[in-house]
Parts: structure tokens; C-alpha cells; sequence
């Protein structure tokens, strides 16, 4: 029931980030050609991640059980407006396919698996919690298969024939900036509005991320197999980035709570 976080988490999700990639129009579209700047428009469209922003979530200390309703939330909603804010942002098919259409098929690969585990949940919770070991093994080979065949599927159409490593190397840091934007932003507004140390780990976590496990089985539904290649290249570079930096941002956040807490500790002692 926090509606001012998971608001804010909205916001900078499915507002801002699409606001900036569209924004940037001018720079990126005479950098990148319009290929690369479509992907840099589905990458800001896309909803954020849910395991890995609760991870770093739990390692920053904190308001995971937030980050669980608002990276959960984020990932459900974008089933339906991820499809819809690309249609707006790009004004044209792009080679697209048709919204209502992609919905109805991002909603059988993405959303039906998500409804079938819970109505399945009374049946098989018990046992999927005493073997989550290795379970979750299973869990992460599957997102690591349909990111493989992805990608596999964009080399063999010429991806790296279409895109230069000139181009690569811009990709790369408009990938870096993007995310330097989204992370400052992120942490200025919950800062500005108020929030506590907790909920603003929270935002910046599930606020500036993009999620790779969704945005894969959406591009194969939402582009042409020839457009597919360049739309998910950003993603994938921008995903490996914000895995690296927000690892390290996790760990200055909670170096910095276990600081305050000794201080505090300290100052009881001498008191």
C-alpha cells in the first residue's frame, strides 16, 4: 500500500525513461541510424526487472518487500504498455506487429506461465520451496536459452554486418549514459519527495533497471525477424552495464548504513 513509492517507481519506469529516449531523438537518430535508435526506444519502454532489482535491493538494505509488489507490478503491467509506448513513441509499424495483437501474444507467452504457477501453487508450493536449490537453476538456464536463440538468431541475420564497431562503441555510451541519467534522477526525486534511506534504495533499484528476461520474448513478438537483431542489441548492453554498476551501487549503499550503524553504536557507548 505504499502508493508514493511504487508511483515514483511508475513514473521513472514507463514515463521518464521513455521521455528521455524520445527526447534524445535529435543526438542518438544521426548517431546510431534509425535501427539502433528504435532498440534504444523499446530498451526505455520496457518494464524493470524483478529478480535482480530485488537482489540488489536486499544487499543496499533496503525496502525489499516494496521492491517485490513494485518490481512484480512493473513487470505485469508491461505486458500491455510496453506494446503500446513503442506504437506511441515511434508514430509507425517500424516493423512492429499490431498492438492488441502483441499484447494477446506477449500475454500467452508471459502472463499466462505467471497465472498457471499460482492457480498451481496449492499442488506443487510446498515442493517447489523444499528444492528451490536447484530449481532456481532451472529458472535461470531458461532466461539464458531464449536470450541465447535471440541473439544467435540476429548473428545469423547479419547482425554485426549491419552494425559497425563504430556504431557499437556510441551504443555502448548512450547505454552508459542512459543509465547515469536514470540512476540520478532516480535518487534526486526520492530524495526530493521525502523518502526514507529504505524506500530510496528501493526507487533507484526499481526505478532505472530494464529487464532482459521481458524484453527478449516481447521483441520476438512485437518486430520483424530483420529488425529484431538491432532492436534487442541496446538491451543486451545496456542489461550488462546496470548489472555491474548497480552491484557496485548495492554495496557503497549498505557500506554506507553499516558506517551509520557503527557510528551510532559508538556514540551509545560513549553516552
Amino acid at each position: 500500500m505504499h502508493w508514493r513509492l511504487h508511483l515514483l517507481v511508475f513514473t521513472c519506469t514507463f514515463i521518464l525513461f521513455p521521455l528521455i529516449g524520445w527526447g534524445l531523438k535529435p543526438v542518438l537518430l544521426p548517431l546510431l541510424g534509425m535501427p539502433l535508435y528504435i532498440g534504444i526506444l523499446y530498451l526505455c519502454a520496457l518494464p524493470g526487472t524483478v529478480q535482480s532489482a530485488i537482489a540488489f535491493t536486499s544487499i543496499a538494505r533496503g525496502n525489499v518487500p516494496a521492491a517485490v509488489c513494485s518490481a512484480s507490478a512493473s513487470s505485469l503491467i508491461g505486458i500491455a504498455l510496453t506494446p503500446l509506448l513503442l506504437k506511441i513513441l515511434l508514430d509507425a509499424d517500424a516493423g512492429t506487429a499490431g498492438t492488441l495483437d502483441a499484447v494477446i501474444q506477449i500475454s500467452i507467452q508471459l502472463l499466462l506461465p505467471f497465472i498457471a504457477g499460482h492457480l498451481l501453487r496449492p499442488w506443487i508450493g510446498k515442493w517447489m520451496e523444499r528444492n528451490q536449490s536447484w530449481l532456481k537453476n532451472v529458472d535461470q538456464t531458461s532466461i539464458l536459452l531464449v536470450v541465447y536463440t535471440a541473439f544467435s538468431a540476429s548473428v545469423i541475420g547479419g547482425l554485426w554486418l549491419a552494425v559497425p564497431v563504430k556504431a557499437l562503441l556510441i551504443l555502448t555510451g548512450v547505454c552508459f549514459v542512459l543509465l547515469f541519467i536514470m540512476l540520478f534522477l532516480t535518487t534526486w526525486l526520492a530524495r526530493r519527495f521525502g523518502f526514507s534511506r529504505e524506500d530510496e534504495v528501493t526507487i533507484v533499484f526499481c526505478g532505472s533497471k530494464k529487464s532482459m528476461a521481458t524484453g527478449v520474448p516481447m521483441a520476438q513478438v512485437l518486430f520483424s525477424s530483420a529488425a529484431i537483431g538491432p532492436a534487442l542489441l541496446p538491451l543486451m548492453i545496456f542489461h550488462q552495464i546496470q548489472l555491474m554498476a548497480c552491484a557496485v551501487l548495492a554495496n557503497q549503499y549498505a557500506l554506507k548504513i553499516k558506517a551509520t550503524n557503527n557510528m551510532n553504536k559508538a556514540v551509545e557507548a560513549q553516552a
